[in-house]
């Protein structure tokens, strides 16, 4: 090391990239790389002093270390970056760049560069040093290169290596400018927007016929000193009966004064002739030339085949006029030429085209015998007469079709010019085809169409059966077709009433309807009522307890009245959850005891010719969703007046044979009742409406294609928007919080109660964490999944007690002294157990009761068995396997007043999937969560049970959380989840398989800070 102490040589060569090769010698011979490199670059903070610097080996002797190109400049135009301990020499190339490197390093920093001309001419960016700019030193040093006296190897002379020497300087120059002014996406892009001719296509056009003055000024990146401005003008035909007499001039345009052109002919030799002001002469002689050369390098040849005097003076017909119009003025504008235009043109040539369907007068207003409306329905058929629009120009489709038959694409009609762009009218033609006027439009195309104008996009023929787009095309597709609607008065008001839900035709409620129906509810059953008329699918959606059960047996009643009016009555048929058959049957009896109901379930059920004679009987069929499934055939053999579907959820999976069957129920009308029309995908949503309107949002694969991934995952709004219009008009959604609903509801408190493990369980919960991570190391695909899902429901299972992870037999206790004990032992083993177990004594102290949910039966047993004996009164349980009969009971015991204290239940643990839809159980106003349910939406439906109509307390919510676990982690993500299924949004757990290892890691690692 000590024998470089004194004095190193450094020698550099540039390579054609810029970069600096550069070695060190003294009296001895080469120095390693390695230590030029350390000693040369010890302060040069850019290459990390130098640690980031490649070296490359020439032969034993010799290594270079490698400067990059962008580092040459600031590097050598900096003296004090070279260390002071050790003497330099700099010799060769090396000297030269130090020389040099100040004045270029400050060109670059003070934006005194320019665009390569010679570089743009290859095809290729590149920036070069403005020599006007230059000091005068500096010049002359670059000039005098040639003179400097340097020992050259064998076979390279003086001037290729002066030549070699310059374009590796001018590479570093320009990867400098890059680095330091365009180095960012940025800075980037504005570049490309304020200098678009740089970026040009054809870039060998853009600069023929042009010296690099001429070039600079026509990119903007000089000024142009002369008086006036060429430029290019196509005018339109005088006489507008001709079918041609389009020209295009060669104006020059005075600076001071815009509106002052003069026009210029070009001679085939380049020489110019015309009138103008004589101080512009000499300028217009000298750039005359250029001007030809580079028209003839911009435009197609037969643009510039007039006459010897003037190349320009050839007529256009309509065709080349609009070639003009859409290319070859692109083309001019790129190579850098200011183009006049007709004022028209710009406004013509963005307002596509526009298909509209106009309606008839008197569409959709048909009657039938006896003056009740007929069922209309989606696909009832729609007259209408074709409309096109270009700008404000008006067609029948008559005149449209004159326009078309002529050839042209620049017409004179009405006194305007018309352009009729080939593409558009391709894509108008094409829709008209796939559309007979004769046979109409369905009523689905024609609310689709209404639906989606506002936003503007291509519509198919078919808009709501265009399998291929969905529909329609993104806004920004460039030439597309907007397809619009023109509706007739009537239909605009049922539109209106449609959309907007409101001004429905009143109704008068039933007489015989034993109940007083609260104002909004009057308003679903009208809107119930209204789209029966034109045989459209509803999904009542209220929320639950807002009374969608009375607003439907007003329905039926309303329904029974008009078909005795008509002597049509027919039997309706309700599908709803097992749980919740009795409730129906009560409800029915009670609001309306002159319907007749058949309660079609159980293993005595009727079937065959029994069952239809019965059911020809009654006003409404009753029956399970199993059984549906089971009698597929039975009940699909029926023409119902009506089908309702209760908990219509039942069905949000499409593929089931329970939704297929239920689908496949012929009804004059179809009705969906949920409280949540989405749980966890958009495909739920679409499922839903597939029964009530079938096609109406198109194929489940479409339907996805269009929606489900802009939605769910990109969170795009305009796609959430468009969705929402087109669900709206069959959706009717309130909630209780709303102004107009007013229910008087008491207050629903939520608090989240948050407890820690026992050492027990943060040991299990650990052990779990690191098997699942060892795992899915070294698993993929479906066994991933699969581990990661088993492991979320283990680690689950395992925050509410350790005798679920475990799967451990608990012996049944023989007399009170085991039980007590086996209680406390349970007890000890989960602090959720022991914190629930406290809230109930106390709630029960104060004569209050509650509802407890939990996903695991194995739980709910658990906490029926401790709860019961630790209050010493009965504890109810419902599960999915409980009976009909059974359920029915523990309802009706709960929520009694009568019973003797001793049988008086008071606390009810429920499964959620069995009980958290359809019950009434306002009896309790305490309502547990002990576990944590996924979707947000299915929580609030269980706490419903008990804040719903009828309520006259205050609502206690008990959410449980372990500390540090899964659950508080998931607990974070409802929190921000809740809001989705409003934007028609939702997700479900199996994203979580799709994480990344350490993302699962952090979801599911114990935090120490939270445990015992």
């Amino acid at each position: 090391m000590n024998a470089y102490a004194d004095t190193l040589t450094i020698q550099a060569n540039l390579t054609e990239q810029g970069d600096a090769l550069i070695f060190g010698a003294d009296a001895s011979g080469y120095a390693p790389a390695l230590l030029v490199k350390q000693r040369l670059f010890a302060w040069h903070e850019p290459s990390f002093y130098g640690t980031e610097l490649e070296i490359e080996k020439l032969s034993e002797e010799l290594e270079l270390v490698v400067l990059p190109a962008e580092m040459v400049l600031p590097f050598f135009a900096n003296p004090a970056l070279l260390p002071v301990h050790m003497n330099w020499q700099l010799e060769g190339d090396a000297a030269r760049i130090a020389a040099l490197a100040p004045a270029l390093e400050q060109s670059v920093a003070e934006l005194k560069f320019v665009p390569s001309f010679e570089a743009y001419k290859a095809g290729k960016l590149q920036w070069t040093w403005d020599s006007e700019a230059l000091d005068a030193k500096s010049r002359r040093s670059l000039r005098a290169l040639a003179d400097i006296g340097m020992e050259e190897p064998d076979g390279l002379n003086e001037e290729d290596r002066d030549a070699a020497f310059l374009a590796g300087l001018g590479a570093a120059f320009s990867a400098a400018v890059f680095h330091r002014h365009y180095g960012t996406k940025e800075a980037s892009d504005d570049l490309r927007r304020e200098f678009p001719l740089l970026f040009a296509r054809d870039r060998a056009a853009a600069a023929a016929g042009l010296d690099e003055r001429g070039w600079l000024v026509a990119a903007g990146w000089k000024a142009d000193m002369l008086p006036f401005r060429p430029l290019l003008q196509l005018q339109e035909p005088e006489n507008v009966e001709a079918s041609s007499g389009w020209r295009l001039v060669l104006l020059m345009q005075d600076k001071l004064e815009p509106a002052k052109l003069a026009q210029v002919r070009l001679a085939v030799n380049g020489e110019a002739s015309g009138t103008w002001p004589n101080g512009w002469t000499p300028h217009v002689h000298e750039r005359s030339a250029a001007w030809l050369a580079h028209l003839r390098a911009s435009l197609p040849a037969d643009r510039l085949a007039g006459s010897p005097l003037d190349v320009l003076n050839a007529p256009l017909s309509d065709d080349e006029a609009w070639r003009f119009l859409t290319t070859d003025s692109q083309r001019l504008l790129s190579a850098g030429w200011q183009v006049l235009l007709p004022a028209w043109w710009e406004e013509a040539s963005r307002t596509k085209p526009r298909l509209r369907a106009k309606v008839r007068s008197g569409e959709g207003e048909g009657e039938r015998a006896g003056g009740s409306r007929s069922f209309f329905g989606l696909d009832a058929l729609i007259e209408f007469d074709w409309r096109v629009s270009i700008g404000d120009t008006d067609l029948s489709e008559a005149e449209f079709r004159e326009l078309v038959a002529r050839g042209e694409r620049l017409v004179q009609f009405r006194g305007q010019w018309v352009p009729l762009d080939p593409a558009l009218l391709a894509q108008i033609r094409k829709a008209m085809a796939g559309v007979d006027p004769r046979r109409g439009l369905s009523f689905q195309d024609v609310l689709q169409l209404h639906l989606r104008r506002n936003r503007g996009g291509f519509m198919a023929a078919n808009p709501g059966k265009n399998e291929e787009s969905g529909g329609e095309q993104d806004d920004d597709n460039e030439g597309e077709l907007e397809m619009d609607i023109e509706l007739n008065a009537h239909l605009t008001s049922v539109m209106a009433q449609l959309t907007q839900q409101a001004d429905w035709p009143s109704v008068p409620v039933p007489t015989k309807l034993q109940a007083e129906l609260r104002s909004y509810q009057q308003g679903g059953f009208s809107w119930l009522a209204f789209l029966r008329r034109f045989g459209l699918g509803a999904v009542l959606a209220d929320d639950m307890g807002l009374g969608k059960t009375i607003q439907f047996i007003t329905y039926l009643l309303h329904v029974a009245e008009e078909a005795d009016a008509h002597g049509e009555r027919r039997p309706a048929l309700l599908i709803c959850p097992t749980s919740v058959l009795g409730n129906w049957q009560k409800e029915v009896r009670r609001f309306a005891p002159s319907l007749r109901i058949l309660l079609h379930y159980g293993s005595k059920r009727l079937g065959g010719d029994a069952f239809y004679e019965e059911a020809a009987k009654a006003d409404l069929v009753l029956t399970s969703y199993a059984t549906s499934t089971l009698d597929q055939e039975l009940l699909g053999a029926y023409t119902w007046s009506a089908i309702c579907l209760d908990e219509a959820q039942n069905i949000k999976n499409a593929g089931t044979k329970q939704a297929i069957a239920v689908k496949s129920f012929p009804a004059q009308h179809r009705i969906a009742l949920t409280g949540t029309p989405i749980e966890n995908r958009l495909a739920e949503l679409w499922s839903i409406y597939d029964f009530t309107n079938p096609g109406y949002l198109g194929t489940a694969r479409t339907f996805a294609e269009q929606f489900g991934q802009a939605i769910e995952r990109e969170r795009d709004e305009k796609r959430t928007q468009e969705l929402q219009r087109l669900v709206k008009p069959f959706m009717l959604r309130r909630k209780k919080k709303d102004p107009n609903i007013m229910l008087d509801l008491p207050e629903k408190n939520e608090m989240k109660t948050y407890i820690h493990l026992t050492g027990e369980q943060s040991a299990l919960y650990e052990q779990t964490v690191k098997e699942l991570m060892d795992e899915v190391k070294k698993t993929e695909g479906i066994k991933r999944k699969g581990a990661i899902l088993s492991a979320l429901t283990r680690l689950k299972q395992l925050c509410d007690h350790p005798v679920l992870f475990t799967k451990e037999v608990v012996p049944i206790p023989t007399d009170e002294r085991d039980e007590a004990a086996e209680s406390a032992m349970l007890i000890g083993r989960s602090a959720k157990l022991e914190r629930l177990l406290d809230l109930v004594k106390e709630l029960r102290q104060e004569g209050e009761r509650c509802l407890i949910f939990t996903q695991y039966i194995g739980m709910g047993e658990m906490l029926q068995r401790v709860l019961g004996r630790e209050l010493g009164e009965p504890v109810l349980y419902l599960h999915g396997g409980s009976s009909k009969t059974a359920r029915d009971r523990m309802i009706e015991q709960f929520q009694s007043r009568e019973l003797p204290d001793a049988e008086q239940p008071n606390v009810f643990i429920l499964s959620i999937k069995a009980g958290g839809v359809g019950l009434n159980l306002t009896a309790a106003n305490h309502v547990f969560h002990f576990d944590r349910w996924w979707n947000p939406a299915v929580e609030n439906q269980a706490t419903d049970r008990a804040y719903r109509m009828g309520q006259t307390r205050d609502v206690q919510v008990h959410k449980f959380i372990s500390l540090g676990t899964l659950e508080e982690r998931i607990d974070e993500m409802l929190e921000s989840k809740q809001q989705l299924s409003d934007d028609v949004i939702t997700s479900s757990e199996n994203w979580i398989t799709e994480l990344s290892t350490d993302a699962l890691r952090d979801l599911f690692t114990l935090r120490r800070d939270w445990s015992e």
